[in-house]
């Protein structure tokens, strides 16, 4: 396999998950857009400092995932904290779900995502983790 494949086949987790996770971050961030997109109302400036703080550490995570990618030794790390990210998200979501109800399509779809990015997360760790330890 050439090198840029084995690239791409081992970042999969991670270029899907900045692809997602930027767009978010921004949507977060704005709140003309996320009236647009979510038909949400950020009404006060407390509400809109929480949004801003959300995508200040969406994008924070964000730089891990990228710093994961190109520098080999951050791999792990990067790839474990996308884990937490993915499986933590689709906690709290499944736990809304429970307690306050059912979300809109696209909070649902966010749940199905969320949980397959990091359970293909783990995947890739194990995958990738054991290939490094193998070629030693």
């Amino acid at each position: 396999m050439t090198n840029k494949k084995y690239w791409i086949y081992k970042n999969l987790h991670l270029i899907i998950s900045v692809s997602i996770v930027l767009p978010t971050a921004i949507i977060y961030g704005s709140p003309s857009i996320l009236k647009e997109h979510l038909d949400i109302q950020v009404n006060t400036t407390d509400l809109s400092n929480l949004l801003k703080a959300v995508m200040c550490l969406y994008l924070g995570i964000l730089l891990v995932w990228v710093l994961g990618m190109w520098k080999t030794r951050y791999w792990i790390i990067a790839t474990q904290l996308n884990i937490l990210f993915m499986l933590t998200l689709a906690t709290g979501r499944a736990l809304s779900m429970i307690t306050d109800g059912m979300p809109t399509g696209g909070y649902i779809l966010g749940i199905v995502a969320e949980s397959v990015l990091g359970l293909f997360s783990i995947y890739q760790l194990k995958k990738y983790s054991a290939l490094k330890i193998e070629t030693l």
